[in-house]
């Protein structure tokens, strides 16, 4: 069986690394990267420069008028939208061909493509993907220098990216060792789920979001049980699981090789285990 490297970092504990992870190589943050995204809006927001209530054809022309979709559904997940693009993705690498001209392609059908009435929870990527290309529309400038601006600078943080030196980037190994190739997800699903970081800056990011909330209340992507506030990623060979409490505890569990919901799982039962009863 393949290795599955794993990095755990806490506020309860020096990091642990185990079967070749590294705190200093960049991983996939997968959905986690929708944080980014709606703090970006939320930042966006603050600074004048739209509002959540904003119509998607307001930044987006192009897209069916009247859908009653605004920014916010898009980052709540109560846009309707389905959670992948329509068409049979290939296995492989399904997001390879899911360019910029490829959403511009659906935005006029948006309306056809809901498969819920806006305000009706669907975990959406596709939704991503749409207010991705609409904070840039309305930024005049790309999904990098986007985040980089309202939320990575801001947060004094650098080691998150889309494109990561490649001899930097931490790969899932395979059955002979060799690195496992990583989706393409520098499209149109950048938003949704494209940016990499080291461990080191993921768990900077949920302290400073979630604990010390140096830029505000926790932007709409994050999940919420209670006291806890949550988000997952998983793409083909990695998965990931960050999480805080309001008690200002807080976990982040990265696995390459790993079952998602395994992943789940153990970043919840290892979260639980240092919070008192």
């Amino acid at each position: 069986m393949p290795r599955t490297p794993t990095c755990v970092l806490s506020d309860s504990a020096p990091p642990s690394v185990t079967d070749g992870h590294a705190l200093d190589r960049y991983v996939p943050l997968a959905s986690v990267t929708k944080v980014l995204t709606a703090t970006a809006l939320t930042r966006m927001t603050a600074a004048g420069l739209l509002t959540p209530d904003d119509p998607v054809e307001r930044w987006l022309p192009s897209a069916a008028p009247g859908t009653g979709i605004t920014l916010h559904h898009l980052a709540a997940h109560t846009s309707g939208l389905p959670r992948l693009p329509p068409g049979r993705l290939p296995r492989r690498d399904p997001y390879a061909r899911f360019d910029r001209p490829a959403l511009d392609r659906l935005l006029p059908r948006l309306d056809t493509l809901a498969v819920r009435p806006p305000g009706e929870e669907e975990y959406s990527n596709l939704g991503y993907a749409v207010l991705g290309a609409a904070l840039t529309e309305a930024a005049g400038t790309t999904y990098d220098a986007l985040v980089t601006r309202h939320v990575l600078d801001p947060l004094d943080l650098t080691e998150i990216t889309s494109a990561p030196p490649p001899d930097q980037r931490l790969l899932a190994p395979g059955l002979l060792g060799r690195p496992r190739r990583p989706w393409t997800m520098d499209g149109a699903i950048l938003p949704a789920g494209g940016l990499w970081a080291t461990p080191r800056a993921t768990a900077d990011l949920i302290v400073r979001l979630l604990v010390e909330r140096r830029l505000g209340d926790p932007a709409p992507a994050w999940q919420q049980a209670g006291p806890l506030h949550w988000h997952n990623g998983a793409t083909r060979h990695a998965s990931l699981f960050t999480g805080a409490l309001n008690d200002g505890r807080w976990l982040v569990l990265h696995r390459l090789n790993a079952q998602p919901e395994q992943t789940d799982r153990m970043g919840i039962g290892l979260l639980r285990d240092t919070t008192p009863d």
